[in-house]
């Protein structure tokens, strides 16, 4: 009597450290625990986990399998109980166990059991408290099971459900209302930060490429339409006023000179001839307001054609440096009327030029500041201010519509013209919500149309 009361105290606390040790549990620890600590209060030999997703639509998957850290998804043991778990746990009732055996199942079930099974089973449904069922334990095992046992499953599935859910959905915790009284301190503080940063006033500014050019470069064009014979300076060197840069080909022009020359001399000639003859000869006479005319006209063509030839040679109409690409591009390409071929520009007197994308435009007035950050030295910027903002914008060789802004460099020593870097324009001050908002806005308003 005495040895029966200890042996079922024995399973009793055998028990309550089972119920204990599910509470404590986490979420990938319960399932180890269900399918195989179960078996310090009942014996068994194979146990399975099953997961449901809806109820009673036999739709889950295996959560865990005895004496395996993780079940492997294709092997044939896996998949045929897993096809045996979908069809118990679409079962009613989802609220007890119940015995399984081979004969219980359909054909396609039952004629594996003898291969993957002990004879006797016993399939436990965990549910929520209404009956919705969560998934359910199966144990098998070579002996028939007591109806204590099946009473001891009862319990024991109705914690384990209890355990499940509270480790898969995690306490319920205070309501929010009280959440929020506890943390209202908390929480206006940080309202309040959060509407001092946005009224904060911050700089505006933007990064934008630029380049330095020359203010006011004398433009050496083309005279008349014609190919670039010769250019007689290197890219960027030196020039006085009055040096020769290039030279246009001029063999049609001396060929039209000469034939202006002839064809003059020819009316000087009639228009002599003619003279003489008036003295005798009314009719004569009457030729030589029109012989006159015709020496003006050819005169008038000569003096054109040794206009040209000496606009042949394009020099320099101020000292500087003269601007243009490599000479080998030039020589023997036909120009047009107008066309630019090489600029003169003081090398002291230079200026920044910027393309605002219209994206990045914000408000830049005349005289904001400026920082240009050369390629070749860009820990040294360069202070500048605006002194020139286009009004409307145009579309960049890179395809960008774009403002056109130039800046008046401040120091003594100015950069060399056609250098390139990055500048950044300073704008007014605006609130930072007005700053983080401003493209969101932009966006909007090109939405609405407005």
């Amino acid at each position: 009597m005495t040895d029966t009361a200890d042996s079922q105290a024995h399973r009793l606390g055998l028990l309550v450290q089972l119920e204990h040790r599910a509470r404590q549990a986490g979420r990938a620890e319960l399932s180890f625990v269900m399918v195989n600590e179960t078996a310090q209060v009942l014996a068994y030999r194979q146990a399975a986990l099953w997961r449901a997703d809806d109820a009673g639509s036999g739709a889950g998957r295996l959560e865990a399998l005895s004496g395996v850290a993780a079940p492997e998804a294709n092997g044939p043991y896996v998949r045929w109980l897993g096809r045996l778990l979908g069809h118990l746990s679409a079962l009613p009732p989802w609220d007890q166990p119940r015995l399984v055996a081979a004969e219980d199942l359909p054909p396609d079930l039952a004629g594996d059991w003898q291969e993957w099974l002990p004879p006797h089973a016993v399939w436990c449904p965990l549910a929520r408290v209404g009956g919705a069922p969560l998934g359910g334990l199966l144990f098998a095992r070579p002996e028939p099971w007591s109806e204590g046992e099946r009473q001891v499953l009862t319990l024991l599935a109705d914690h384990y459900a209890q355990c499940w859910i509270l480790t898969h959905l995690g306490p319920a915790g205070p309501p929010w209302t009280e959440r929020f009284r506890q943390r209202r301190k908390l929480i206006a503080g940080l309202a309040v930060a959060a509407v001092v940063l946005a009224v904060l006033p911050i700089r505006q500014s933007a990064l934008v490429p630029a380049e330095v050019v020359a203010i006011d470069p004398a433009q050496i064009r083309a005279p008349f339409d014609g190919v670039v014979d010769v250019i007689h300076v290197e890219p960027n060197a030196e020039v006085k006023a009055g040096t020769i840069l290039a030279s246009l080909e001029t063999r049609q022009l001396r060929t039209r000179l000469r034939v202006a020359q002839k064809a003059r001399e020819i009316a000087e000639a009639e228009f002599v001839q003619a003279s003489q003859q008036a003295m005798t000869d009314d009719k004569a006479k009457g030729k030589l307001a029109l012989l006159r005319a015709k020496v003006e006209q050819q005169g008038a063509e000569l003096t054109y054609a040794e206009d040209l030839l000496a606009r042949s040679d394009l020099t320099a109409p101020t000292d500087g440096i003269a601007i243009f690409d490599s000479p080998a591009d030039w020589i023997g390409k036909p120009v047009s009327v107008g066309e630019r071929i090489i600029l003169v520009a003081d090398p002291a007197k230079v200026e920044l030029e910027m393309q605002v994308p219209v994206a990045e435009a914000v408000t830049f007035d005349t005289g904001a500041e400026v920082e240009f950050f050369r390629n070749v030295s860009p820990e040294h910027p360069l202070a500048a201010r605006v002194v020139f903002a286009s009004y409307s914008s145009a579309v960049t060789a890179e395809g960008v519509a774009a403002y056109r802004f130039r800046a008046r460099l401040e120091g003594d020593e100015p950069p060399r013209i056609g250098l390139k870097g990055t500048a950044k324009l300073y704008g007014p001050r605006r609130p930072l919500v007005v700053w983080l908002l401003r493209r969101p806005l932009a966006v909007v308003r090109q939405w609405l149309a407005l």
